[in-house]
């Protein structure tokens, strides 16, 4: 069976949700949850270099007994250890964690004292009112799991950019191996780089009758035939994840990969220009009549009608048609205009190596600075440092930076806002730092108004640089909390604080809606990658496809700037 590096996190995360469940070690569930972070954000196919011969990369959080696990799940597709969880517990009782509000504790009780070990009588016994009599839970809580019920529902059929990457890209590579396959490339929202993705639209050109299809519906990832044609064909892989395939003519690939790029809405627009200009578009290519007068790229059918190019990031139709009518289009950011990173952890806290190495990462992924912001001491699950701990911090930066070349290492702090709007730290220490990343870790549920007033007096504190994951989202877990980000926003940019775009692919924070609005505010936004590992500085391009998506320019980031500019930058709020 074929195993991707987020089959094999996933089999962690099984695991520790089962462990937890069962109330276990919480050393080894963390151990288990750090195991597939690591393995599901390495850049490299872990299946490739077992079955190369090659030995393993030492990976953060990955000893003897996890390596093992990871050959175990390559070579058999299986591991004894999440078989023997699973004989232990109800089947799919995991699933239930994926419900906001829910965490083991809870889920625990429920199976316990109501029976519930699914989804579906998760729901039955909300409905009938029976969670809000267990100790613990109340109305409140049981109208939450509802709610999260309903989200997971719409969510259930999407998984997130980087997973579908992983089986996106082995797919593409498969296909261009097939003779006479000259173009594949994936369209839909993927190409447009949404944070989640429904199904995958491949497009092939092929001189016809080739082989794409046959080896297409033969491809070793395959769990069902859905459609098999000369044309179209679509199948749903071992993951999971849908697929189709169209096989295009060369005259019309343009047309093809407009179409199936989408998006729908913005589809519409564009062939109502058509319409006007007397013309059809579809995916075959502009016509007059009879006469196809553009197809071959996608420029030629912008062209013909009235159009110049736009990028698929903006194609969602919220103004990138008028933008192009007016020669008003942004200049996208690119990920080479990034010069710095300013959310780096390193073992001081949670993360899995140290200053130095971090440093010459990210010097190889071409950036010239990075801000260490270890998380503060509040936060003791991830090891938070109190203020002693960070003045040593701030000692071996300094020290560091004398014997460093090529890149620059700033002295940071992600500091927890607390409930009352006050931080974690004291002033004193913070006037130390050069970036003062504020954060909002827990209270997610607080009414808006207290929210918003706790978020906007952290905001009131003049170390304060950026204000950290803005909405708080993880995607397809926990909803944005609620709070007036429009106070927050204008907030921020009176006291010359900026907004984080996090590229972690879990939270793609702020999204891309959010993004077009700083950027209408005058509200500059740092694309930060909040690495744990050296091989998360790899999140970046997340990151810069999201603010593409939000219509940022490299004007509108702030760690675009050479380092000279973003310390002056940094310096005027304060």
């Amino acid at each position: 069976m074929p195993v991707h590096n987020a089959d094999i996190a996933a089999i962690f995360e099984e695991i520790a949700d089962l462990l937890e469940i069962r109330g276990d070690n919480p050393f080894r569930i963390r151990a288990y949850r750090n195991a597939a972070r690591s393995v599901g954000e390495f850049g490299r196919e872990l299946k490739v270099l077992i079955e190369s011969g090659a030995e393993l990369p030492k990976l953060p959080g990955i000893g003897a007994d996890l390596t093992a696990k990871i050959h175990e799940i390559v070579t058999t597709g299986h591991c004894a250890t999440l078989d023997k969880l699973r004989g232990q517990m109800p089947p799919a009782i995991t699933e239930l964690l994926k419900i906001a509000g829910l965490g083991p504790k809870r889920v625990q009780a429920l199976n316990r004292e109501l029976g519930v070990a699914t989804l579906a009588q998760l729901k039955q016994a909300a409905r009938a009112g029976r969670i809000r009599e267990l100790a613990g839970f109340g109305a409140k809580t049981e109208q939450r799991i509802l709610e999260g019920l309903a989200l997971h529902a719409e969510q259930a059929q999407r998984v997130k950019l980087a997973v579908a990457r992983q089986y996106a890209e082995s797919l593409v590579a498969y296909l261009k191996r097939v003779p006479g396959v000259e173009h594949v490339v994936v369209a839909g929202s993927y190409r447009r780089m949404k944070d989640t993705v429904g199904d995958l639209d491949i497009l092939v050109t092929a001189p016809p009758g080739g082989t794409v299809m046959e080896r297409f519906v033969a491809y070793d990832e395959v769990r069902e035939v859905l459609s098999h044609g000369e044309t179209r064909s679509s199948v749903v892989l071992k993951s999971g994840l849908q697929v189709d395939l169209r096989l295009v003519p060369a005259e019309s690939y343009g047309a093809a990969l407009y179409y199936f790029t989408g998006s729908k809405a913005h589809n519409i627009a564009v062939r109502r220009l058509a319409q006007a200009r007397g013309l059809k578009l579809n995916e075959y290519g502009v016509f007059r009549g009879d006469l196809r007068v553009a197809g071959e790229t996608e420029e030629s059918v912008f062209a013909a009608v009235g159009l110049p190019f736009i990028a698929p990031e903006l194609r969602e139709d919220r103004g990138e048609i008028e933008a192009a009518r007016a020669g008003r289009l942004p200049d996208l950011i690119t990920l080479a205009d990034l010069r710095g990173d300013l959310h780096v952890h390193t073992k001081a806290s949670d993360g899995h190596n140290t200053i130095r190495e971090m440093a010459l990462a990210a010097k190889a992924q071409g950036l010239d600075y990075i801000a260490i912001t270890e998380h503060s001491r509040r936060l003791t699950v991830a090891r938070g440092l109190d203020p002693q701990q960070l003045a040593r911090q701030i000692d071996e930066i300094d020290r560091l930076n004398t014997g460093l070349t090529g890149i620059t290492v700033l002295r940071g702090i992600e500091v927890d806002i607390l409930e009352d709007g006050t931080l974690d730290l004291p002033d004193s220490v913070l006037q130390r730092l050069n970036v003062v990343i504020a954060a909002v870790h827990g209270r997610f549920e607080l009414p808006r108004r207290k929210q918003t007033e706790r978020i906007l007096r952290a905001l009131d504190n003049r170390y304060v640089n950026v204000l950290a994951h803005p909405s708080g989202r993880l995607i397809g877990e926990r909803e944005p909390y609620d709070a007036d980000m429009l106070r927050i926003m204008r907030k921020t940019k009176s006291r010359h604080i900026f907004l984080e775009l996090n590229a972690q692919p879990e939270r793609l924070d702020l999204d891309d809606i959010m993004c077009q609005m700083a950027r209408e505010e005058g509200v500059l936004v740092s694309i930060n990658s909040d690495a744990h590992s050296t091989f998360d500085f790899a999140n970046l391009r997340y990151g810069v496809g999201q603010a593409r998506r939000g219509w940022l320019e490299r004007d509108n980031v702030l760690n675009t700037r050479n380092i000279k500019a973003l310390h002056a930058l940094l310096n005027a709020g304060r």
